[in-house]
């Protein structure tokens, strides 16, 4: 096992099969001690937040996977908190895709003139570059692809993706009376064909949820959804 990256809240370590072990950490995002998912630093760490992190991943990934919806994920040890995936290279230096419900966190920032806090967003779709130093700022479609990072045809296929597979994750919520306001996610392109493909996770440390109007820890999130 061959030791690739270290990430903020994952460590990536190649196998000799070709395939990937992502570790995960209770390092989770945030600002002063604060989680928050949209941060570009590790705020804090949570005794046990690895393993819930992937408790959740898994159980939505298998989800996606039944569904036909094309991941990276092969298999997951809750126990040591790694999972194994196929191979995927990010679009450019990476991207982050984020399906707002309703206005919060950094849409609120930058829109507030117009937006109100908690106003309900029709599955809005935005794309923003992973690049700690820049904030992670956003990115339209023309300029994805006069940059050469993604195509017009790949940028399609990719907001399709987003809404599809945030809508399974938002109704699978809402079944325990929880109601998701965004989530980020991350893709890659994989094979000969180059298909898009999901990667990273889905957690409580990527999104945002909401139940009876309070605000859901990641911890919690995993407890409350999985019990």
């Amino acid at each position: 096992m061959k030791h690739i990256y270290t990430g903020k809240t994952k460590d990536v370590y190649e196998l000799e099969d070709g395939n990937y072990l992502l570790k995960f950490k209770d390092d989770v995002t945030g600002v002063d001690g604060v989680f928050d998912p949209g941060a570009n630093s590790v705020g804090l760490t949570i005794e046990g937040a690895g393993r819930s992190g992937l408790k959740l991943t898994k159980y939505f990934f298998e989800l996606l996977n039944e569904k036909g919806i094309p991941t990276h994920y092969v298999d997951a040890d809750i126990e040591n908190a790694t999972m194994t995936v196929k191979p995927a290279k990010p679009f450019g230096k990476g991207l982050e895709v984020i399906c707002r419900y309703r206005a919060v966190g950094s849409f609120l920032r930058r829109y507030g003139l117009y937006a109100e806090e908690g106003q309900p967003l029709d599955a809005f779709v935005e794309v923003t570059i992973k690049d700690d130093e820049r904030q992670d700022p956003p990115i339209s479609e023309d300029a994805l692809d006069m940059l050469g990072i993604l195509s017009k045809a790949e940028y399609k296929v990719l907001k399709e993706l987003t809404q599809q597979i945030s809508g399974i994750v938002k109704d699978e919520l809402a079944k325990k009376g929880i109601e998701l306001y965004d989530i980020k996610l991350e893709f890659g392109r994989t094979g000969d064909d180059q298909q898009i493909i999901l990667i990273d996770e889905i957690s409580g440390g990527n999104m945002r949820a909401y139940k009876d109007g309070k605000y859901i820890e990641p911890l919690e999130l995993e407890k409350l959804f999985l019990s």
